[in-house]
C-alpha cells in the first residue's frame, strides 16, 4: 500500500546545546538523536555567544523579568549551533527536546531524560518557520549551510 498524503515541506530549523549540555558532555547524545531521526546537519559550529547576538535570540522576551537570566545563562559557556534540515524537523525537533520543563517533558525526550531544571534544559529549539528563519540569521551566515544530499533521503523521504 502506498501512502499518498500531502508532502511535507523540508524546513530548516536552529538547534542550541546550550552551555550546560556543552559542560556535561551531551552534544553527541543530542546530535546522535537527531541524526537517528533521519535530519541532517546542514551548519554546525561551537561557540561563545556574545551578549548582543543572546539579546537579539531572546528578543521576544525582552520584557520579562527572566530575560537578564536568559542572556546570562546562555552567554555564561560555550555552546554549539545546529541548522538542521527536513521534512516537518521543526515540530519534530520540539517533540525530541521536550517541554520547557523537563519535569512536564514527554518520557524519551532530551529533557526528560537528562535536564532537571526549566533554567538549564539543555537544548533551544525554534519553535517556528518564522523564528527559525529569524535564529538561524543569527547564528549562521549564508556562507556556513553545506548542502547535504545522500542516499540515506530515500529511506526517511517517501518518494512521491
Amino acid at each position: 500500500m502506498t501512502y499518498s498524503g500531502p508532502a511535507m515541506a523540508i524546513e530548516t530549523t536552529l538547534i542550541l546545546c546550550k552551555p550546560d549540555a556543552v559542560s556535561r558532555g551531551l552534544v553527541g547524545e543530542i546530535i546522535a538523536r537527531i541524526e537517528r531521526r533521519g535530519y541532517i546537519i546542514t551548519a554546525m559550529k561551537l561557540m561563545q555567544l556574545p551578549g548582543d547576538k543572546a539579546r537579539d535570540h531572546y528578543a521576544e522576551h525582552k520584557d520579562k523579568p527572566f530575560f537578564g537570566d536568559l542572556v546570562s545563562f546562555i552567554t555564561s559557556g560555550p555552546l554549539v549551533a545546529l541548522a538542521v534540515e527536513g521534512e516537518g524537523v521543526i515540530e519534530a525537533c520540539r517533540q525530541l527536546i521536550g517541554a520547557t520543563n523537563p519535569l512536564t517533558a514527554a518520557p524519551g525526550s532530551i529533557r526528560a531524560d537528562f535536564a532537571q531544571s526549566i533554567g538549564r534544559n539543555l537544548i533551544h529549539g525554534s519553535d517556528s518557520k518564522a523564528s527559525a528563519d529569524r535564529e538561524l540569521n543569527i547564528f549562521f551566515n549564508k556562507n556556513e549551510f553545506v548542502s547535504r544530499k545522500h542516499d540515506m533521503d530515500r529511506w526517511i523521504t517517501e518518494q512521491r
